[in-house]
This record gives C-alpha cells, sequence and structure tokens, in this order.
C-alpha cells in the first residue's frame, strides 16, 4: 500500500530541490515504499532523485523496481552510473536485470563493471532458467573450520558489508567444499578458544545448483530455514538460496499454476494485471479457448445424435446444465486435490492404486446424492409433457443412474489425468484447465444419452 504522503512530500522537495531533506526522507523509510512511489514517476524524475542518495541506498530503492521497470531505467541511463549501481546490487538482482537487457546495452554496461562483479554476474547468468543456480545469490560467508571463535568474529566483521546474510555462516575446507555451518548465534555464544569445527553442524540441508527452483523453496520452507545452501556437482559451495528468494519463487509457481490451471498461456511472470497489454491478454488466452471451443463441438455433436429423444421428453433439456455443472466440478475437485498432493510430494505415482480407490469411494457418495436429488427433481417438479407418470418414473431413475455415472467417471478421470501427465514428466496442472471441464462435458452428455435412451427404448 502507498504512502499518501510520501508522494507529495517527495515532489515538493524534489521541485525546491532539497537534496539533504530528500536524503533524510529516503533514508526515513523503506526502501520498497520510495521504490514504490517511485515507480508512478516518469524516467528523468526517478533519476534525478536516485541521484540524490548514496550509492547504496539508490542500489537497494533500484533492486525493489519491478523488472520491467528496472530494464528501462537502465536501457537509459549513463552507462558509468549504471555500472556503480550495478556493483552495489545484489548478486542475484543484478544477474536478472543484466540477463534482461538487449544485448547492446549488456554489451556496452559490463565492461565498465568492476572485475569481480562482472564476473559473478556472468557466472550466475550461466544457469538454466527456474534452476537454482538462476535464483541463488554469491553474497554468503564462509569459515574454515580450524579457526577460533575470536577469528571468526574478526572474519565476520570483513566479510559482512559485503554479504546479503550472515547468520548462517558455511563452513569449507582447502577446497570450498561444503562441510558444515555454523548460525551466527552459535558463534556467540560459544566459549572463546574454540574452534569453529568444535561445535559446527554437519547436518547440512542443501541443494544442487540444476535442482528446479521450487523444490529448492520447498526446502527453506519445510526446514524454517533463512538460506539455503547451493553446492555443484563436487560438494563445492556457489551460493545461496535466501527465504526472501524462496517467497518470490512460490509466488512465482504458485502464478503459474493458476494460470494454467485456467488454461492461460504465456511466460507466467509476475506482472501487475494492467501492465499487461490488451494484446498479451488476448494472445496468452485465445489458444486454448479457440482449441476448447471447437472440441466442445463434439458436445453438439451428441446433443444433436439424440435430438429424437429431446425432442419425445423436452424435459431432459433441463437437466443439461447440471449435467455439465456436475461433471467439470467434480472431475475439478479431483483434479486439484490430486495436482496439490504431487506438488507437496505427498503422493506419488505408486499410490495411483490407493488414490483411485479413495476417489471412488469418495464419488459413489457423491453419486448417490446427486442421483437422489436429479430423481426427486424430475418427479416431483417435471410436468410430464404428456408422458405416464411410469414414464416419469423411469425418466427419474434413467436421470439418476446417468448423472451418478457421470460423477464416479468425472471423479476418476479428474484423479487419473494428473498422474498420467507426471508419469509423462508433463505439468499436472496443464490438465486441471477448462481442457478436464470439455472431456468430462462430452463425457457426460454420452452418457447421459446412452442411459437414457436405453431407458426409453426398453421403458
Amino acid at each position: 500500500m502507498k504512502n499518501p504522503l510520501l508522494g507529495p512530500e517527495l515532489r515538493e522537495l524534489l521541485a525546491a530541490n532539497d537534496v539533504a531533506a530528500v536524503r533524510e526522507l529516503c533514508e526515513a523509510t523503506h526502501p520498497e515504499t520510495v521504490a514504490d512511489f517511485l515507480s508512478d514517476l516518469k524516467d528523468d524524475e526517478i533519476w534525478l532523485i536516485l541521484h540524490m542518495l548514496g550509492v547504496g541506498l539508490r542500489a537497494d530503492i533500484f533492486s525493489h523496481f519491478e523488472i520491467d521497470l528496472q530494464v528501462g531505467l537502465a536501457t537509459g541511463q549513463n552507462r558509468h552510473q549504471m555500472a556503480r549501481l550495478l556493483e552495489e546490487m545484489p548478486a542475484d538482482d543484478r544477474a536478472d536485470l543484466v540477463q534482461q537487457l538487449d544485448e547492446k546495452v549488456r554489451g556496452e554496461l559490463l565492461p565498465l563493471v568492476a572485475k569481480a562483479e562482472r564476473e559473478d554476474i556472468r557466472k550466475l547468468a550461466q544457469y538454466e532458467e527456474e534452476t537454482a543456480g538462476s535464483v541463488m545469490s554469491s553474497d554468503y560467508a564462509v569459515l574454515r573450520p580450524e579457526i577460533t571463535v575470536e577469528q571468526a568474529i574478526e572474519q565476520l566483521r570483513i566479510q559482512a558489508p559485503e554479504k546479503e546474510t550472515i547468520y548462517y555462516v558455511y563452513v569449507v575446507n582447502e577446497h570450498r567444499k561444503l562441510i558444515g555451518f555454523v548460525s551466527l548465534k552459535d558463534i556467540i555464544i560459544a566459549r572463546p578458544g574454540r574452534r569453529i569445527s568444535d561445535f559446527m553442524h554437519t547436518d547440512i540441508i542443501k541443494a544442487g545448483v540444476n535442482d528446479d527452483q521450487e523444490s529448492v523453496a520447498n526446502k527453506i520452507e519445510k526446514y524454517d530455514l533463512i538460506a539455503i545452501p547451493i553446492v555443484d556437482a563436487n560438494n563445492v559451495i556457489v551460493g545461496i538460496v535466501t527465504h526472501d528468494d524462496a517467497l518470490d519463487i512460490i509466488r512465482q509457481e504458485q502464478t503459474e499454476d493458476i494460470e494454467k490451471l485456467m488454461a492461460i498461456s504465456g511466460e507466467h511472470e509476475i506482472t501487475p494485471y494492467l501492465k499487461i497489454s490488451v494484446l498479451q491478454h488476448f494472445r496468452n488466452r485465445c489458444g486454448w479457448i479457440v482449441g476448447l471451443g471447437i472440441l466442445s463441438m463434439i458436445a453438439g455433436l451428441v446433443i444433436q445424435r439424440y435430438e429424437e429423444v429431446l425432442v419425445q421428453f423436452a424435459v431432459l433439456a433441463t437437466f443439461l446444465p447440471m449435467v455439465a455443472d456436475t461433471g467439470g466440478n467434480t472431475g475439478s475437485q479431483s483434479a486439484t486435490l490430486v495436482i496439490r498432493a504431487l506438488a507437496l510430494g505427498e503422493i506419488s505415482l505408486r499410490d495411483t492404486l490407493r488414490i483411485l480407490f479413495k476417489e471412488l469411494r469418495v464419488a459413489l457418495m457423491l453419486s448417490v446424492v446427486m442421483g437422489l436429488i436429479a430423481f426427486g427433481r424430475l418427479l416431483f417438479f417435471a410436468d410430464g409433457n404428456g408422458a405416464s407418470a411410469v414414464t416419469l418414473t423411469t425418466l427419474g431413475l434413467a436421470v439418476a443412474l446417468a448423472l451418478s455415472l457421470q460423477v464416479l467417471t468425472s471423479t476418476l478421470i479428474g484423479a487419473l489425468l494428473p498422474l498420467i501427465a507426471q508419469a509423462f514428466k508433463l505439468d499436472p496442472a496443464v490438465v486441471a484447465s477448462p481442457a478436464l471441464t470439455t472431456v468430462v462435458d462430452i463425457s457426460g452428455l454420452m452418457i447421459f444419452f446412452a442411459v437414457v435412451s436405453r431407458f426409453v427404448m426398453t421403458g
């Protein structure tokens, strides 16, 4: 939420060119709040305010901007000033920014960045998207196991200003292989003279540099970590992923899953709704809608095939929405629960039979309830359309049976499709989109008319 007082006050100070007051106000306000307000200003106004601040605070505020705003500012700004800003930004944030820049801009900017930071950017940029390496930070503190507590504190005083966090300090051998870790609390309360090796923790929760970013974020959440070390194939520490990065990852993955559930394509980036163009919204949503619309024509063909039954018993048409909605809802419920359990690691493909058996029992109970509702609806609220009471009873039984079978099949299809997707290394979230609804709509109509027509023909 924007600070309603910060905006007007900054504008007044900017108009008066009161550098000292601008700096004082920005230093007393959280960088996220300052960045939130500055995002609504023009690029030249943003730079004018940033230039009034120290480079450290400037970099902190800049790193809180949305990535598209960062790219725009970096593209149009003096390259030397932008290079100094990159050197002060958190390692993972500047690597993300550089990767988004135009190749020409990147080629002009990187040579101006200090050698150590330039190499760090290139190292972090080499990892594939959505891996631990692509989201990790190289700002971590390390100690050797043989040093004493006093020596460790002195080393941390030197390392701390350049690091993102020092709450966890990682212990490495002469080859930088990770052999343990200590918390800052461990060091502070340790008796003077003790060596780090005497009290370091060796039960390390870590992740590989090529691990999926979502699994890394889940580890941080599961074990309540502030940060998790990232190692390469030789167990050499190459970076860390912090809890704030994990929150961003989880938010991004949730955004991706929600959009896939609703059959929205695209890159699934965390971009505010109003900042996505109408054309981009159209592109992201058009493909699936058109494809599923064409597929839904099959449902129309099913209705056309049984047109005579509908003409003879018009009351059946009043149950078509119920058939479609019930099938879609029960299938989506089942699919959503299975997808969530798969994502959290609560189930695996080995549990397929247990999952189907559980869903079958749930579906049987739901089918009885929906069948009774449908039977009562037809028997007590239909006028018969000229049919006899015996025919109404027969139709009621047919509709109840058809709807019950629809609930059973839709529930099992909803549970099975994510498992099939998982088996083929596909994203289970995709199958719980409107594609599932379309499939169960078609199968539901086929079941409904097949059962009802059989009852009518033999009734």
